[in-house]
C-alpha cells in the first residue's frame, strides 16, 4: 500500500503529519519521492492517498499530478464505506516484479477502466453495496487487462478463496503483493478493516 511513498513521509515528517494544505502537502511528498533522475516514477495517488483525509477522487488528464481533486467527508459515506473493505495480507512481492512489463496498455483499455472508476464513486455515493462491488471488480479486471503481471498464480488462488464471499475485489497499488482489497457486507476472515481517516475539525 504504497509502502516506499511511506516511508518516504515517515522520513519527512516522522510519524505525524504536519498541519497545512492537504493537496500541497501532496505534492511536497510527490517531489521527495521522485526526485531528479528517477526511472520508475511512483505515482502521485500513492502520495495524494496519504495526506488527503476523507475519500478523495482524483483526475488526471494526462500529467503526473491530478488535474482535479473531489473529496467527500459526509460521515454516512464515510462509515458506509468502511464497514464494506476489508484488507487481506499477501506475501511481498519478489525482487524481479516489474509491473510494466508485458503491458498491454491501449484507449479501449484505459477507457474501461476510467469508466468503471467512474461507476465505481457513483455506487459510493449512491451507497449500492452490490453495484460497488461490481464496478470495484470491473475496474479491477481492467487494470489487470492492461497489466498482466499484477496478478500471479498466488494471487489469483487467493482470490478464489474469497470471491464467494465478496461483493467485489482489487489489489492494492501496482499488485504483485502487499494487499488484496475486498468489498463484503460481513466480516471477512483474517481480513483487517478499513479506517478512513477524517479530517481535523
Amino acid at each position: 500500500m504504497a509502502s516506499s511513498t511511506r516511508q518516504k513521509a515517515i522520513e519527512i515528517w516522522n510519524q505525524k503529519l504536519p498541519p497545512g494544505n492537504p493537496v500541497l502537502l501532496g505534492k511536497i511528498l510527490f517531489a521527495c519521492d521522485n526526485p531528479p533522475g528517477t526511472k520508475i516514477i511512483s505515482g502521485s495517488q500513492d502520495a495524494f492517498g496519504i495526506v488527503l483525509p476523507g475519500l478523495n477522487k482524483l483526475e488526471y488528464a494526462g500529467e503526473y499530478l491530478p488535474a482535479d481533486i473531489e473529496s467527500v467527508h459526509d460521515e454516512a459515506i464515510l462509515s458506509w464505506l468502511e464497514q464494506r473493505l476489508w484488507l487481506c495480507t499477501l506475501g511481498p512481492r519478489v525482487s524481479s516484479y516489474d509491473v510494466l512489463a508485458n503491458t498491454r496498455i491501449t484507449v479501449e483499455g484505459a477507457r474501461r477502466l476510467s469508466e468503471a472508476a467512474r461507476q465505481c464513486w457513483a455506487a459510493i455515493m449512491s451507497r449500492n453495496a452490490v453495484e460497488f462491488g461490481r464496478t470495484f471488480r470491473a475496474a479491477f479486471e481492467a487494470q489487470v487487462a492492461m497489466f498482466p503481471n499484477m496478478t500471479d498464480d498466488t494471487i489469483r488462488q487467493t482470490i478464489d478463496r474469497y470471491k464467494d464471499q465478496a461483493l467485489g475485489w482489487k489489489l492494492s497499488g501496482a499488485g504483485g503483493g502487499g494487499y488484496l482489497i475486498l468489498v463484503s457486507e460481513k466480516p471477512v476472515p483474517d481480513a483487517i478493516q478499513v479506517k478512513i481517516r477524517r479530517r481535523e475539525g
